[in-house]
């Protein structure tokens, strides 16, 4: 039992610097201040693909997670299977994505990023393939 609380508590720790380094690569990381084209769209993981293409640069763990969340909101819903760009104006839909990403990158704890790691066994597929280890 003690062996496995220390390797825990190593596996944590590794974490929470992964996260804290993680953290800052993404606040060095500048928000684009102008896009010059509409961006069609079916779902809010879909734009977030698409942006990231476009852009040529990641979006953060916690809009992803975001995005995700929007999705499964729509689940039920009587708009469920119409196109979220027939709902909402792309370039805002595109506007409310940077936002939440400034403020992810720039005021999320990377002590709150590491414990949502933690409970997220697939936190890898939205983490920046390019982010040093």
């Amino acid at each position: 039992m003690m062996n496995t609380d220390m390797s825990l508590q190593r596996r944590s720790g590794a974490l929470m610097r992964r996260a804290e380094m993680y953290q800052e690569y993404m606040k060095h990381i500048p928000i684009p201040t102008h896009r010059g084209s509409v961006i069609p769209f079916t779902s809010w993981m879909g734009l977030g693909k698409s942006i990231k293409q476009l852009c040529g640069q990641p979006l953060h763990y916690l809009t992803n997670i975001q995005l995700r969340q929007w999705d499964k909101l729509r689940i039920g819903s009587e708009d469920e299977f119409r196109p979220l760009d027939a709902i909402i104006h792309p370039c805002k839909a595109e506007v409310t994505i940077w936002l939440i990403e400034e403020v992810h990158r720039n005021t999320s704890s990377h002590h709150h990023v590491a414990n949502m790691w933690l409970l997220d066994p697939m936190h890898h597929a939205f983490v920046v393939p390019s982010f040093p280890n």
